[in-house]
């Protein structure tokens, strides 16, 4: 006699019942709903439990597929559910000038979520394939959801935002894990923890909640070990060096109005009084509303407010030569002295799609989002600067930060990492806080100090 097979099903493997067995809209729809419910386990909510339901019933609908279309169409709308609520905040973007660009804003959400739905749809595509049981379909599907991450982070020049592991971003101990397998490590053992109910259907009573237990004791040894590795750290203070990070908050629909660059301007220099032992000044990415380069004078009243002995790091738009053929633009860092010297400057290379490039230019006749109508440059790469005063460091313009394994220079690795940027952009959302979780991720990864600057 079995006993599973004549036992009465409870809630838990009647309503696993349900989410096997049902089909066609129904079955996208659910699958939508349990991705768009991960992704409220996202920074800032970072609602954990959550993932509980959406990946035990991604399971579960995985369970019940009966092809390999099926099987990827699962993992499609899930994905679907999980960037366009993860992703919403890119609208603020397109807002900024909605009578320009409000009418994209159904394509870069829709069109951008779908295209990053399909790597959720190989991921899961690969559990069918493995035709796995038991604990296998979930190990499966954890390691094919981390490679897929990694994936969509380095193909067609790379989107890695919102990788799952963020979602332990509160967690000093948790994060700990990614100074030995980055952000990707970490999905691995979330998605582990968080399928591990759907394993549970075939199990009564003790065996049941040792699925459970066994996911906690994952997840316990994880933070264990963070909570280890924290507790040896020491502090990464640098003697002689105080540094003030100016943060004006200016509107992004205010950042270039002629009428208004002037005052911008004046509220940088305002904040920038040195005092209390400031050595060195940190402005945001474009800060300046001028092009440094090309404007003496006003790069001599930027210098006046550099501490003695000091620098200025700014984020600053960057410019050939006037009458130069062809044209050319940078999103840049400039570091200034006190002398109105530009000691040294970083051009950024990882340049966002449609924002300060179009993609298939020749094909694509629009405008970027950011101002002016050419697109930007990109720079070398990453690179390490030495610059009087400071230890060495490696500059990240905004975006960049969302890199894993692409935010210092290999051959000469620096002291400490920076990143300025202007999160303005997106408003009072979601968007800059999901960016910053990114930017501790590198800071843990590379087991350096990240110091960073935002206009907001």
């Amino acid at each position: 006699m079995n006993p599973i097979a004549n036992r009465d099903p409870g809630i838990w493997d009647r309503i696993h019942a349900t989410v096997t067995s049902v089909t066609g809209w129904r079955r996208r729809g659910l699958a939508f709903f349990f991705g768009a419910l991960a992704a409220a386990a996202l920074p800032p909510v970072h609602a954990l439990p959550v993932l509980l339901i959406s990946f035990t019933g991604l399971v579960w609908l995985i369970d019940g597929g009966t092809s390999h279309r099926t099987a990827f169409g699962n993992g499609w709308w899930f994905g679907l559910g999980y960037f366009v609520v993860g992703l919403y905040w890119i609208a603020f973007a397109f807002m900024v000038e909605a009578e320009k660009f409000g009418w994209m804003i159904p394509f870069a959400i829709g069109g951008l979520s779908a295209a990053l739905a399909v790597y959720c749809g190989l991921a899961v595509l690969l559990v069918r394939l493995c035709r796995c049981t038991g604990p296998g379909r979930v190990l499966v599907l954890a390691a094919a959801w981390s490679a897929m991450e990694w994936l969509r982070g380095v193909a067609f020049t790379g989107f890695p935002w919102n990788a799952l592991g963020t979602v332990w971003a509160p967690s000093d101990a948790m994060i700990q894990l990614a100074s030995v397998t980055g952000v990707f490590g970490l999905t691995l053992v979330t998605v582990i923890a968080a399928a591990a109910p759907a394993l549970s259907t075939r199990h009564t009573g003790f065996r049941r909640w040792m699925t459970l237990a066994a996911a906690g004791v994952l997840l316990g040894v994880v933070w264990a070990g963070g909570a280890w590795r924290l507790d040896g750290a020491s502090d990464a203070v640098v003697a002689g060096v105080k540094l003030r990070l100016v943060q004006p908050n200016i509107d992004q629909r205010l950042k270039w109005r002629p009428d208004l660059r002037r005052r911008h301007f004046a509220r940088y220099l305002a904040l920038s009084q040195a005092g209390d032992g400031v050595t060195h000044l940190i402005w945001p990415e474009t800060a300046p509303p001028f092009i440094v380069e090309h404007d003496n004078a006003q790069r001599r009243v930027m210098a006046s407010a550099i501490p003695q002995g000091g620098l200025l790091l700014t984020g600053a738009i960057r410019t050939s030569a006037r009458g130069t053929r062809p044209f050319r633009s940078w999103n840049s860092l400039h570091a200034i002295d006190r002398k109105a010297r530009i000691v040294a400057t970083y051009d950024k290379f990882h340049l966002v799609p449609f924002g300060e490039y179009v993609p298939l230019r020749s094909i694509l006749d629009i405008s970027k989002l950011t101002a002016g109508r050419s697109d930007f440059s990109r720079g070398p790469g990453p690179r390490t600067l030495t610059l009087a005063g400071l230890p060495p460091f490696s500059p990240l313009i905004c975006y960049e930060a969302i890199f894993p394994g692409h935010v210092v220079d290999p051959t000469a690795r620096p002291g400490w990492l920076l990143n300025v940027t202007n999160d303005a952009w997106f408003g009072i959302s979601s968007g800059p806080y999901q960016h910053f979780a990114s930017a501790r991720f590198r800071a843990v990864e590379e087991g350096l100090p990240l110091v960073r600057a935002a206009n907001t």
